[in-house]
Parts: C-alpha cells; sequence; structure tokens
C-alpha cells in the first residue's frame, strides 16, 4: 500500500482573503491583551503627539506590544520588531504593521510615566471581573541586576589613586611635547590624542568623585541625626534612672567618602547588592505587595537600598493611595528583613496589621509547635510585643505561612517564566518605569489564567 500524506502547497492561494481575527484562538494570551488594552483610557498617551510629521502608529497597537512582548519574555526593541514579522501572535497585535526597532524603544522610554497610570486601571478591571478584592497583602523584594556591569563600578579609594596616575601621565606627556625635537617619540604615538583621553578619564573621574562626596554627606548628614537621638535617649535614661546607661557611649560619625564608597561609571543610579547565589552584583531592588488571594501585584516600587527595612512606609503609602472600590489593605504579611518598631507602627497607623517576623524563623519546628496557643497578653503591651504575640497564635502562624507561597511565586514566574532576569532601561527613574511595565505585564498575564478558559 503506498503511503498517504496530507497535501500541502506554498504555491496554493487562499481562496477568500485571510482576516487577522482568525489568526488566533478566542483564548489566547493576544487577544486577551488586545481586550485588556481596549478598556484602558490611553488619552494621555495619544495627547502627546503634535499632530506633525509622519502618521505615527496608533497608541493602542504600541501598548499592546509592549504588554504582549513583555508577558511573553520579549523585551528587546529588535527582538520586537522581528516577531511582527516571525510570530502569528505579534502579527494579530500589531494587525500586520512592522513598527521599526527605533519607534518601539522611543515609545517605550517616552511613555513611561503615562503606562504607570495604567498599573490601577488594570487593578480596576481586575475587580470589575470579580478577581481582586483587597485585603491581605504579601510584601517582598528582589535584586534586578542593572544594565552595568559591576566591574564599571569606581570606588573612592581607587579614583583617587587613578587620577593622581593620570595627572603624573599629563606632566610626562606634556614635558615630551616641549622636547619632540630632542627626544624620539614611540611610533604610531600621538601626543595629543594620549593627552586627550587621560583628560576625558579625569572629568568622568571627577564627576564619580562628585558623585562620591554627595552621597557620603547625605550619609553623614543621616548618620549625625541619629547619633544626637541616641546621645539625647541616653543622657534622657541617664537623668531618669541617675545611673549610667549600660552599654557603649555612641561613637560620632565620621565625615567624608570612605574608601570602599564606590559609584558605578555606566548607571551611576545602581548599586553593588549581595545576590542570593553568593557574591555581588550591580542591581537595584524590586519591590511588590502580592494580593494573597489572586496573586496579583498590587503595589511596587524600585528602592536602591539593598536592605529592605526602608521599604513598608513607601509600600504603605502607595497602598493607601489606591482607589476606595479595590477594597482596603487590613493585614500585610513581611520576613524579618522588614522588621523594625516603626515599621510596624507605620502599618498600624494606616490601619493595617502587620505580621513582620521579628526574627528569622526555624526550620523542622516540632509538630506541636503548631498546635500550642501562647499565654495571653495580661497586660497593655506596645505595638511590637502586640505583633510579636499575634504570630505565636495558630491563627497567626498559618497566616504568615502564605507569605511565602504567594509572593516569591510571583518572583519566580517574572525570572524564570517570563524571563526578566535584568533592566534594559539606565538611572533610577527609567528603571522604576520599566519595573511598573514588567508587574503589568505579569498582572495581565494572570488575570488571563484566572479567567474561566
Amino acid at each position: 500500500m503506498e503511503p498517504r500524506f496530507k497535501d500541502c502547497d506554498r504555491d496554493t492561494l487562499f481562496l477568500m482573503p485571510p482576516s487577522v481575527d482568525d489568526w488566533v484562538s478566542e483564548n489566547h494570551l493576544a487577544r486577551f491583551v488586545v481586550d485588556i488594552v481596549a478598556r484602558l483610557d490611553l488619552s494621555p498617551i495619544k495627547n502627546g503627539y503634535a499632530g506633525r510629521g509622519s502618521d505615527a502608529y496608533p497608541s493602542h497597537i504600541m501598548v499592546a506590544l509592549l504588554f504582549y512582548a513583555y508577558a511573553t519574555g520579549v523585551f528587546s526593541s529588535r527582538k520586537i520588531e522581528r516577531a511582527t514579522y516571525d510570530s502569528v501572535a505579534f502579527r494579530y497585535i500589531a494587525v500586520n504593521t512592522h513598527p521599526d526597532h527605533d519607534t518601539i524603544a522611543s515609545f517605550r522610554k517616552r511613555f513611561l510615566e503615562e503606562l504607570k497610570a495604567l498599573f490601577v486601571q488594570i487593578l480596576l478591571i481586575a475587580h470589575e471581573m470579580g478577581l481582586l478584592k483587597l485585603g491581605s497583602v504579601s510584601l517582598d523584594g528582589t535584586k534586578i541586576k542593572a544594565n552595568a556591569s559591576k566591574h564599571r563600578a569606581l570606588s573612592w579609594g581607587h579614583a583617587c589613586k587613578l587620577e593622581k596616575q593620570l595627572k603624573d601621565e599629563i606632566k610626562e606627556l606634556l614635558r615630551k611635547a616641549k622636547e619632540a625635537d630632542k627626544e624620539d617619540l614611540p611610533d604610531g604615538m600621538s601626543i595629543p590624542e594620549e593627552l586627550a583621553r587621560r583628560e576625558s578619564r579625569l572629568e568622568a573621574i571627577s564627576a564619580a568623585k562628585a558623585q562620591i562626596e554627595q552621597r557620603a554627606a547625605e550619609r553623614f548628614a543621616k548618620e549625625q541625626q541619629e547619633y544626637k537621638e541616641r546621645l539625647s535617649a541616653r543622657e534622657a535614661k541617664e537623668q531618669e534612672t541617675g545611673k549610667k546607661p549600660k552599654g557603649r557611649v555612641p561613637t560620632p560619625p565620621e565625615p567624608g567618602p570612605k574608601s570602599k564608597d564606590q559609584v558605578n561609571l555606566t548607571d551611576s543610579d545602581s548599586r553593588i547588592m549581595p545576590s542570593q547565589g553568593g557574591g555581588f552584583e550591580q542591581a537595584y531592588n524590586g519591590q511588590a505587595a502580592v494580593d494573597i488571594d489572586s496573586m496579583l501585584i498590587v503595589e511596587n516600587h524600585i528602592t536602591q537600598q539593598s536592605n529592605d527595612k526602608l521599604e513598608v512606609v513607601p509600600a504603605v503609602e502607595n497602598l493607601s493611595c489606591l482607589p476606595d472600590n479595590l477594597g482596603t489593605v487590613d493585614t500585610l504579611l513581611a520576613d524579618a528583613g522588614y522588621f523594625s518598631g516603626d515599621n510596624v507602627k507605620e502599618c498600624e497607623s494606616h490601619n493595617i496589621v502587620p505580621y513582620i517576623a521579628a526574627e528569622r524563623q526555624r526550620h523542622n519546628a516540632p509538630p506541636e509547635d503548631r498546635f500550642i496557643e501562647p499565654e495571653p497578653l495580661t497586660a497593655p503591651a506596645d505595638p511590637v510585643t502586640r505583633m510579636k504575640h499575634r504570630l505565636k497564635t495558630i491563627a497567626g502562624r498559618a497566616l504568615y505561612a502564605k507569605r511565602k507561597c504567594t509572593v516569591e511565586p510571583v518572583f519566580g514566574i517574572i525570572k524564570a517564566v517570563m524571563g526578566f532576569r535584568h533592566f534594559l532601561l539606565r538611572g533610577l527613574d527609567l528603571v522604576s518605569g520599566e519595573w511598573d511595565l514588567v508587574c503589568i505585564a505579569y498582572n495581565i498575564k494572570r488575570l488571563h489564567a484566572l479567567i474561566p478558559s
């Protein structure tokens, strides 16, 4: 019996003209992105065009392209342009047009602030769909690589040493220039070019040193204020008790840059941060507050601090600014990296019940510990004591256990599934905007997974 194969002929013409609406299935993510963007108010982006020059690509197409690209792990503007030719889903979103990579990159960089406002609009759409009602949120952070190498970081000590070396070399080059007739120069050596190269490096070093000095001055002002507060508290305690307080007397901070203070020459806003696998990397700290029930990101921001302790205040302030019809955040879960007395008070001042671990939780605890209630508090207690007691209760332990299975999977999806492991843009403002774009793309991807097929 002869083998039978399907008839496939690339030269066969379509009987009827093809429609882009037939290219993707009804429940495809690309179609969902287009539907979501159609419900957004894009007037701030549309009003950004003056109406002069050649016709621009419609804002709803450009926004949908960025959302779908980030949701599917395509971040480079060149790769997005190529996908509008190679990918059926991208062709569907772009309606068979092909914005070039310069147009895509310029649009992304120009309208990051306007795209940020769409984050809340998408949360409102999720609420209208019955998929989001604010209540308990889990806060955490993740280190994301900057678009800069850590080897381009320049420390204060090395900058001073390099500056002296370059100045000595310039003096030697000037001496050679004066005695050019008497002294033979190496073949191919151009003194003006060598001088220009060193002078440009000196300018870069001078700018880097100025930034380090500015950061050192800000740090000294903060440390000086903390020193005065600790000293005054110690003196007040001594007057109250009549005894000299125990412990060391606070040491006054030293002004000026330290030898290891550094700045990155490629992205000066990024910082050297410890990486999870050990070692250090040039990075930013991306923060996200995730709704426990829907696993949607409801708050996000970028910080230059490798430590999370200062991030409860901006997170709580951003959560309090969300529209009232989304509901109210009443509980916040966070790990020990966020613990401080001020953070606990900040939560309670916004009527949020904090569940912030005061210390690292012990692994492999006896199973009986999960079923033992602590002794009730017998006297009025401060906010930190009340929170520590709350975390020891059976209900408190059960609620806090949701933290790890809520926010950490979100970061896992962003990094492993969506593939976003480093920023493309540079500078704190642009990086913050790109983090908004990443969180929007995640939320759209999550909403698509939550709706019935």
